[in-house]
């Protein structure tokens, strides 16, 4: 079966629309998916002749989304314009495959400095695929993949003192549930979870705060009562390196993007899951210094493509 999928270019500054088309010049012939690129059609154009894909552009089918004025549209500028249109791109393809027109939505990288200063709020594509659902932003959640791990995070972009005000038995549970969902639309029918602590060994018996004991504990019993088999709160190190679950529930973000990064580099997908829409994004940022060269990998894309193409 095809599947369709609505592909955003990400930041059209950035390295997005050449990794789009490099993508799709892979992905030539494969009838599995059937791939609409969203973004704005000058910028596509000019990454088209960078890369000498003119003709595949042609036989591509295109959403204009995201205009911006020829004046920002400079490759590696980090400018408000090219943030907007980034949001603009993706918004459009999630409100299509809200609509039925399409099973899956892959966003390309975003740059998060170009984005606020447009004044967009935004603490990556889970909290925009969130507001363009219309559900509560925490109910959406980001689910690493790469390097044999999959792991979602109960809180992303925000400081770490911002991240232990929010985290509750409630939060905890919600990333979970949604992420146990996730594993089984990509096949794993009995995801194998642990929870990985907040403080150092889980807090250790409480030595070294009582952080996990309030709020990852109560979420763990909770899950178990559910019958998922789940195991934690203990240290995200031990858990790691005994590779034993299915998936692994991050409190913080570098927790869980540290490992995926390590052994994924320039690979791993980020699928936002919680909502009505699946997307997928790359596990890399809109790489401003070599934009326009022609010289990224389309590698990660190619990765969250194929992966949506799966479970779409």
């Amino acid at each position: 079966m095809t599947r369709r999928i609505a592909l955003s270019v990400g930041d059209p500054n950035g390295i997005g629309p050449e990794i789009a088309l490099q993508a799709l010049d892979a992905l030539r012939g494969d009838g599995r998916l059937q791939v609409t690129l969203f973004g704005p059609p000058p910028v596509l154009a000019r990454a088209a002749r960078t890369l000498a894909l003119e003709r595949l552009l042609h036989d591509t089918p295109l959403r204009p989304a995201g205009e911006l004025g020829a004046a920002a549209a400079q490759p590696g500028r980090v400018h408000a314009e090219a943030g907007a249109s980034a949001v603009a791109s993706a918004s459009a393809a999630i409100r299509a495959c809200q609509a039925g027109e399409f099973d899956a939505v892959v966003a390309g990288p975003h740059h998060e400095i170009a984005i606020h200063q447009a004044g967009i709020p935004f603490s990556g594509y889970p909290s925009l695929l969130a507001r363009v659902c219309g559900q509560p932003e925490e109910s959406v959640f980001l689910m690493l993949v790469g390097g044999g791990l999959r792991i979602v995070h109960v809180t992303l972009h925000e400081s770490v003192a911002t991240a232990l005000a929010r985290i509750t038995p409630q939060l905890v549970m919600a990333a979970t549930l949604a992420g146990v969902r996730a594993c089984r639309l990509l096949g794993v029918a009995a995801p194998r979870v642990a929870l990985f602590g907040i403080n150092p060994h889980a807090s250790e018996g409480g030595l070294f705060g009582p952080e996990d004991g309030e709020r990852v504990v109560p979420a763990v019993l909770q899950l178990q009562a559910l019958g998922l088999p789940v195991t934690g709160p203990q240290g995200a190190d031990v858990l790691l390196a005994e590779r034993r679950h299915d998936l692994y529930v991050a409190m913080l973000h570098d927790q869980g993007h540290i490992p995926v990064k390590l052994l994924a580099p320039q690979a791993a997908s980020a699928v936002s899951i919680g909502a009505g829409v699946l997307l997928a994004s790359t596990g890399h940022g809109s790489a401003m210094d070599i934009a326009g060269t022609g010289t990224a990998r389309p590698d990660a894309l190619l990765r969250s493509l194929r992966l949506m193409a799966g479970i779409a």
